[in-house]
This record gives C-alpha cells, sequence and structure tokens, in this order.
C-alpha cells in the first residue's frame, strides 16, 4: 500500500460497475474515424478502458504564471481509451506552499473522488484523488494539473487542453485522435 497510509478505498457499486461498462470503445479496436499514427506517434483509440497507469521519465513542469508550482521526473500517466493523457505529479514533487486544496469536485467510476487544487491564485488549476477505488490507489494524493488553467510542459513541449473542457488531459504534437471531448464524443 502506497505510504502506509490508510488510503479511503470505495466500494464498487452496481452503478459504479453499471458506469464502467457503458463506453463503446475499450482500445481493442479504433474506429474508422480515428485518425492514423505514424512513427513516434500514440493513437488515443490504442490506450486502454479500464484505464493504465504508466510511469513517465520525462521532466513534467507546471507554471502558474511565472511561478513553478510543480516539477518531477517521476510523474505518471493514467491513458484510457479515447482521452488525452492526464499526468500525475508525486505529492513530494508539488510546491505546497502555492496550493490550497478545495472542496471534492467530481467522481470517475475508474479512480475515485476528487478535490480541487488552487494554485498560486489560479482556482481550479488541478485536482488529487482522495477516495480511491483499488486499482488506482497508487495515484492516493498525487496531483494532476488542467492545461487550460496553468501551463503545463511535458520536457520543453507545452501540452494543449483536452477539448471540451471537462477533461484534463495533456495534448502533445505525438497524440493522434480525435480525441474525447469534441463535440458529440459523450459515447467514446
Amino acid at each position: 500500500m502506497a505510504n502506509q497510509r490508510k488510503i479511503p478505498v470505495l466500494p464498487e457499486t452496481p452503478e459504479i460497475l453499471a458506469a464502467r461498462s457503458q463506453w463503446t470503445y475499450t482500445g481493442v479496436r479504433r474506429p474508422q474515424f480515428a485518425e492514423s499514427c505514424g512513427a513516434q506517434e500514440e493513437s488515443v483509440w490504442d490506450y486502454p478502458r479500464p484505464p493504465r497507469i504508466d510511469d513517465v521519465s520525462s521532466t513534467l513542469r507546471v507554471f502558474a504564471g511565472k511561478q513553478l508550482v510543480a516539477e518531477s521526473t517521476a510523474g505518471k500517466r493514467v491513458l484510457e481509451t479515447a482521452g488525452a493523457p492526464t499526468y500525475y505529479f508525486p505529492p513530494g514533487d508539488v510546491d505546497h506552499s502555492l496550493i490550497e486544496y478545495g472542496d471534492l469536485s467530481s467522481l470517475c467510476e475508474w479512480k475515485g473522488v476528487a478535490q480541487s487544487v488552487h494554485a498560486a491564485g489560479v482556482q481550479d488549476a488541478g485536482w488529487r484523488y482522495v477516495r480511491m477505488f483499488e486499482a488506482f490507489i497508487d495515484l492516493y494524493e498525487w496531483v494532476s494539473f488542467y492545461p487550460a488553467r496553468v501551463l503545463c510542459f511535458v520536457d520543453i513541449e507545452q501540452a494543449q487542453p483536452q477539448p471540451g473542457g471537462y477533461y484534463g488531459g495533456w495534448v502533445t504534437a505525438s497524440l493522434r485522435g480525435p480525441v474525447k471531448g469534441v463535440p458529440d464524443s459523450n459515447a467514446w
């Protein structure tokens, strides 16, 4: 168990299981409308559902204005069919003097209950999971940020926000979609 702390684990209720089963695509096959990929590119349609956590060896950085809020070479990213990767910072790689935690803000049927994160005066700059489903306890209290609200970098590339305004995925030049969040993508 991460950090020997008591992690609040959520039960997988029938409602949660129903929410998980609603998706049309699961990473097994690409839809006909998926963009083709070249060398060194990734298709969001090859990402799995249920999502997978990958280690990230790139340097991840987040700035609120000119203030460095988080920096890590030990980050993780969550890959889920049709979505841009969401990048997570270990709690020790976040400048907590610039962070305030807000209300519980959302429920992900895979990861758990999220709490909003405010960074250097930017409201709802990100989130962290504080009540987890068992499969994602490795991300307990790790922080992720919205590239639409703060500047997010993978090495030297500035990530763009995932379309639609709801999701927190980081879109980079090597990503091929279309990415969930564009109009009419709710069932993806």
